[in-house]
């Protein structure tokens, strides 16, 4: 355990430049267009009270006073593009996290497979780490949403502002409630198909090492053989259709078990792949 812990540390330690990257571009890209956006618009509001002119609601917001969930529906695409080049980023290094020990100065690699521990250590501290730092920046994104509140609330004056509750602020902003749906069972399937999705690249690329040029071939065949696992239920018991002969649930079930069984055949095939056919 402790060097499995000493081998996430590695891990986390060599992407620690990015993420605080990441996480400034985050903070920078949803903080000044909100300050920008709610100081405009309480100029304009200022500069119609003195004129006597009343302020029209909209649709979304007929009361025509501001709330959080307005400042958000009214930045929401400085809010999707930190979102989206922290998706990026994290996709890429799903990839660099292992090609970049064989890429790497001095072949890294060898020293890494030659340390006095299991092997498997290291494909579990690898994916520990691309754990980390999805909800690092999810819990990243949570803290913010606090320091947005406050901006707002330092700037609007109180008679201008309405209380608005927080699950009405996430879903006046369309890329929040894909990052924090509404209910646990939808984010325990998103996030848990994503850590499935992890596993069937991580053993793609030992797949591709281990094989080489032919590895490639063996490599997509895998991941198409596994998206096509996924989708059969789906597609051959008609979830969505009301003659399907199973009830959606049962459907649900077995697709369930279908990711079950994809993700342990994913994982005991790294496994054996990085203990017996990636040599130094």
């Amino acid at each position: 355990m402790n060097r499995y812990l000493k081998l996430v540390h590695m891990e986390i330690h060599r992407f620690r430049y990015v993420m605080a990257g990441l996480m400034a571009v985050t903070l920078l890209f949803q903080t000044v267009p909100m300050i920008f956006k709610l100081s405009q618009e309480v100029s304009f509001r200022q500069e119609a009270a003195l004129k006597g002119a009343p302020v029209p609601g909209t649709p979304f917001f007929p009361s025509g006073k501001l709330s959080f969930a307005w400042a958000m529906f009214n930045t929401q695409f400085w809010f999707i593009i930190p979102i989206l080049i922290c998706i990026a980023a994290l996709a890429l290094y799903v990839f660099l996290i292992w090609y970049r020990d064989w890429i790497g100065r001095s072949t890294f690699v060898y020293r890494l497979l030659m340390l006095p521990t299991e092997r498997r250590n290291i494909y579990l501290a690898k994916l520990t780490a691309i754990l980390v730092f999805v909800f690092g920046l999810l819990a990243f994104q949570l803290l913010l949403l606090q320091l947005e509140t406050l901006i707002f609330n330092m700037i609007v004056p109180a008679d201008m502002r309405e209380a608005s509750p927080f699950a009405d602020a996430i879903s006046a902003n369309q890329a929040l409630p894909v990052l924090l749906p509404h209910n646990l069972a939808q984010f325990l399937m998103g996030y848990g198909l994503g850590v499935i999705a992890v596993l069937i690249v991580f053993t793609a690329i030992l797949i591709e090492r281990s094989y080489r040029r032919i590895g490639i071939l063996y490599a997509i065949l895998y991941m198409v053989a596994c998206v096509a696992a996924f989708l059969m239920p789906l597609l051959t018991l008609g979830f969505e259709s009301p003659f399907a002969y199973l009830y959606p649930g049962e459907i649900f079930v077995i697709e369930l078990a279908v990711c079950a069984i994809i993700a342990a055949v994913s994982i005991w095939l790294g496994f054996r792949l990085i203990a017996k056919k990636i040599t130094v």
